[in-house]
């Protein structure tokens, strides 16, 4: 277990890492896309979307697309390493820049959009911390609307055979898979004018969904054949009534990460969804020894033209796979992460910019057909290498 543990951190790059001096942005201009006028905001240094978007906000606002299951970032960090979250009809975050500021490694303050600099907007928008100071940023916005989220249960069956329809069903559609089963929890998120509601309960959702589960898991560190049972016992136990909630969109977007984690999370051609959970499902079940924490989670996207946008030029879905680690304990999990990487490599994916991934300059010029742009752009505008660190320079040399 102590060898593995070991392994794994020499063997797995962390996430991309952006220091203060990259990310720290001092405006952010919010542009309505019902009417385009732009609403220009001056805000402290590293203020955090969450809080640009609280209702309490002087001009609260919505971002129309997606947002990222985190809001606690600044508007700068949550671009630059491709934050998503779901719907076909919708991109990453990034593809709500309408423009930027950069103040590059020679103290040149750049402007770019669509229309000025189009070939910087088209690198800058996932910048990965490397292209200068983000200065200011333009979303394409829209006013606060509420969200119906409502979830119910299926199989994965189910679901794949008929992806199509479930993602005309609902606009922002994700579903999560129980692994050593065929359990699947749907959830459907859509607009609404129904007053907020919530099915929220302490009991359920704490004592049960975090104190009792983080408690099993830690036992299951002891005895790794009790993750199958302890994956069929919580679904059966919180997942199998529908439940309905209506808020604003930022609060059914976000949800609160209790445990400590590790995580992966691989953007594939969405037509490789079906056999990539079905060759997932299948090397778990060939393999009794490698056990998978739930649940696994398959998001969706538009494709986009942002050179390291894990969507460029393509629909994708996103299967994020997860392993606790209860009351910080770390659990052996590198057969299952290899596993699922060379799964994701065969299937032509691509690996979120701020998770863990073993994949090299080598890797990337193969994965991203602009990615020799995106190095040009970055050598011109810092060719001493000033805005790297030991991550970027693993991605780039």
């Amino acid at each position: 277990m102590h060898a593995k543990s070991g392994r794994i951190r020499e063997l797995y790059y962390q996430p991309c890492e952006l220091s203060s001096r990259q990310v720290a942005t001092n405006r952010l201009l919010f542009q309505m896309s019902h009417s385009l006028i732009s609403v220009p905001r001056q805000l402290p240094l590293g203020m955090t979307v969450a809080a640009a978007l609280h209702p309490c906000a002087s001009f609260p606002v919505s971002f129309g697309s997606s947002l990222g299951a985190v809001s606690d970032v600044s508007a700068a960090g949550v671009i630059g390493t491709g934050t998503h979250n779901t719907g076909i009809k919708h991109g990453i975050m990034a593809t709500q820049v309408v423009a930027l500021t950069l103040l590059t490694a020679s103290g040149e303050i750049l402007e770019c959009s669509k229309t000025v600099n189009p070939d910087l907007h088209q690198a800058a928008c996932v910048h990965l911390g490397c292209l200068g100071i983000v200065l200011t940023v333009t979303f394409q916005c829209v006013p606060q609307f509420c969200l119906q989220e409502t979830t119910f249960p299926s199989t994965l069956h189910e679901v794949l055979d008929n992806l199509e329809s479930h993602l005309k069903k609902s606009e922002y559609f994700r579903f999560l898979w129980f692994p050593h089963s065929e359990n699947v929890s749907v959830i459907y998120q859509n607009h609404t004018n129904k007053a907020p509601s919530s099915s929220a309960s302490w009991l359920w959702d704490y004592a049960v969904g975090y104190y009792l589960l983080e408690f099993l898991l830690w036992i299951s560190t002891f005895l790794p054949f009790l993750v199958p049972w302890i994956n069929r016992f919580f679904f059966w136990l919180l997942f199998t009534g529908k439940t309905e909630n209506v808020n604003l969109s930022y609060k059914i977007f976000n949800y609160e990460c209790r445990f400590k984690q590790h995580v992966q999370d691989w953007a594939i051609p969405i037509e490789k969804t079906k056999e990539a959970l079905l060759q997932l499902k299948e090397i778990l079940q060939s393999s009794p020894k490698v056990v998978a924490h739930f649940p696994v989670e398959v998001r969706f996207a538009r494709g986009d033209d942002i050179l390291l946008s894990p969507c460029f030029q393509r629909d994708s879905c996103y299967i994020n796979i997860i392993m606790y680690r209860p009351y910080g304990k770390d659990v052996p999990r590198l057969d299952y992460w290899l596993a699922y990487e060379g799964l994701m490599k065969k299937l032509g994916g691509r690996p979120h910019w701020a998770k863990a991934h073993t994949c090299t300059r080598r890797d990337f010029e193969k994965m991203y057909p602009g990615f020799q742009k995106f190095c040009s752009i970055r050598e011109e505008l810092d060719p001493g290498g000033m805005f790297l660190n030991a991550y970027l320079e693993k991605v780039f040399y």
